[in-house]
């Protein structure tokens, strides 16, 4: 059975769902046709809108699995059904995404995990985020003349390529929270890329647009998403041995056999020999590889305690910023679509990207001032300086100490997934992961792609004789805005899990949805599809074909320079409401949402 026709679901009743409007061929569906390597920053996406989907939400009893693509939700459900828990079941869906949405995510990229031990009433963290090469210099993407290299030099090939960690994050959390053995998790994505998947219609778009220009030019991605010589089509049912190969290797050694066994030298050896700019990843970065278990930063808002990831995560510090920056301009008294609201949320956002751009790095390099830049003083100073009825321009970052510091400019494009999970315990997983721009650095080794996540450093390490946090060091954990979030209830229960792919426009896309249940008392798919928003201290970004592109000249006579344009989030989450679990997926991606 084609399990792409058992994601076709009928729309819910709720009027937010008519803000959405189907695009009309794969044109309209396209961010920007054409795209250059010359285009601004701000003009390009990790990844092309591919239309949008019929999406419902799931009402489930005891256990709920939401991710980007249904054969992943499957892998995870069939874990939930055997007993698993919410970790259990994030393994089975991350292998499963590695073959099945190879463009957004995989065991060559990285990925934070917020988990909730629901029992103990307990959430912790693991960072899973790559790492630089130790042969790394800061001159690693500068020129000749010490300027950047075009981004599209910079994501293409070895150079790009940072020490995975998502296998080692899951292996970790694995021991402290799996239930089943480590090895029945690969049972089914084993299964599955030796028998073949339908390919999905965004996967066959993205791979005909050519929107990652290295996986055409470098001979082991080719090969594999364009047999013959053309493109990869949707329905085709595509077979992936080498990955099965590795899959069993891990289910039978665990991560080490990845980072201290031939999987890694397989990996050096394709970074080392890549035929477009080859990288300096060594057999000593893999094995010396660590994730991180570390605390997650949480903060209240409203009766509710809102929790992300720590730095070199930028989306849990932000996404925290802007809710609490608008409490006081108590958002549930607006409507979700209205011209104030989305004001208001925009210049939020301004304030929370300008400390972003200052202060946030790896905090094994930098001080990270966190518990300073969501201080309720602190973030409610911040919200003063919004007006009602005004665009601020351009926000400048906040004082929290004595940093002199310097802007970065990180290319920053993760083409990345969200997996959302409760078990049947109550223990939930809220778990971003990437590969960065879409189809990763393009160098495809034994099965999966590799990641090209060292763009996201600031591509100059200093400006104007200052430093900047997110310059590129050996070792260092470049800067995300990758922003699983949970929310729990004043008695501490379980409320929602969230989260979205989308470059930096996550932190809007997650900030938003977490307001439209917070605030607005939307349930989750109905937060979902919200018409989206984002100002990621630029302009001002409406959703194309959405309710909200009337308000461009009311915005634009507050002052926001706007543009509307397709934004393509991937939010799935799950909140837990009147003893129910309720998931949603995002219609703008090929998610689902799968209970009991």
């Amino acid at each position: 059975m084609n399990i792409f026709a058992r994601a076709s679901l009928t729309r819910g009743p709720l009027s937010a769902l008519s803000m959405l409007v189907l695009c009309i061929g794969l044109s309209a569906c396209m961010n920007e046709p054409g795209q250059t390597a010359t285009q601004p920053r701000e003009d390009r996406e990790p990844e092309a809108a591919t239309g949008l989907q019929q999406s419902k939400k799931a009402v489930a009893q005891k256990y709920m699995v939401a991710s980007a693509n249904p054969y992943a939700s499957e892998a995870g459900f069939r874990v939930l059904e055997q007993g698993g828990s919410a970790i259990d079941a994030a393994i089975a869906v991350q292998l499963t995404l590695t073959l099945v949405e190879p463009q957004s995510s995989g065991i060559g990229g990285g990925a934070f995990i917020l988990h909730y031990h629901n029992a103990l009433g307990k959430i912790t963290t693991f960072d899973g985020r790559e790492t630089a090469p130790m042969d790394a210099t800061q001159d690693l993407f500068l020129d000749d003349n010490n300027k950047p290299v075009r981004w599209i030099d910079a994501v293409v090939g070895g150079r790009s390529v940072g020490v995975p960690g998502v296998l080692k994050a899951l292996e970790d959390a694995h021991k402290k929270y799996g239930k089943l053995p480590w090895s029945t998790l690969f049972d089914y994505p084993v299964s599955l890329a030796e028998d073949g998947f339908v390919v999905s219609p965004r996967m066959a778009k993205l791979v005909k647009m050519g929107f990652n220009p290295g996986v055409k030019k470098l001979a082991n991605a080719s090969n594999y998403f364009y047999p013959n010589g053309q493109a990869l089509t949707a329905g085709t049912v595509l077979k992936n041995p080498q990955l099965a190969k590795t899959y069993k290797a891990i289910a039978a050694q665990g991560s080490d056999v990845f980072y201290k066994g031939w999987i890694a030298e397989k990996i050096v050896a394709a970074v080392k020999g890549s035929a477009i700019a080859p990288g300096v990843l060594s057999l000593t970065d893999m094995a010396n590889y660590q994730a991180n278990e570390v605390a997650p930063v949480c903060a209240p808002y409203q009766e509710y305690k809102i929790c992300g990831m720590a730095p070199p995560s930028s989306g849990g510090v932000a996404v925290i910023q802007i809710l609490k920056q608008l409490e006081q301009h108590n958002m549930s008294q607006y409507a979700p679509t209205s011209a104030t609201a989305l004001h208001l949320f925009a210049q939020s956002s301004r304030l929370a990207f300008a400390d972003r751009a200052k202060y946030m790095a790896d905090p094994a390099f930098v001080d990270v001032p966190v518990m300073a830049l969501i201080d309720s003083n602190y973030t409610e100073q911040r919200g003063q300086l919004i007006s009602l009825t005004n665009d601020m321009g351009k926000a400048t970052a906040g004082k929290v100490g004595q940093l002199a510091r310097a802007n970065d400019d990180a290319i920053e494009m993760p083409s990345t997934s969200q997996i959302s999970i409760v078990d049947g315990q109550g223990n939930a997983i809220s778990m971003t992961t990437s590969v960065e721009m879409a189809f990763g650095s393009a160098v495809f080794v034994e099965g999966f792609l590799l990641n090209n996540q060292l763009t996201d450093f600031a591509l100059s390490p200093s400006k104007h004789g200052l430093p900047v946090a997110n310059r590129l060091e050996p070792g260092k954990r470049p800067r995300s805005s990758m922003a699983p979030m949970m929310v729990f209830n004043k008695d501490g229960s379980l409320r929602l899990v969230v989260g979205s792919p989308g470059g930096s426009r996550i932190i809007n896309y997650v900030a938003q949805t977490m307001m439209g249940v917070l605030d607005w008392e939307l349930d989750i798919q109905e937060a979902i599809n919200l018409p989206r928003l984002t100002n990621r201290n630029d302009s001002t970004t409406l959703e194309k074909g959405t309710e909200i592109a009337i308000h461009k000249a009311t915005l634009e006579a507050m002052g926001h320079k706007v543009s509307v344009r397709d934004l393509n989030s991937g939010i799935q989450g799950i909140e837990v409401f009147n003893d129910k679990l309720v998931g949603g997926a995002d219609p703008r991606r090929e998610g689902k949402a799968i209970g009991k």
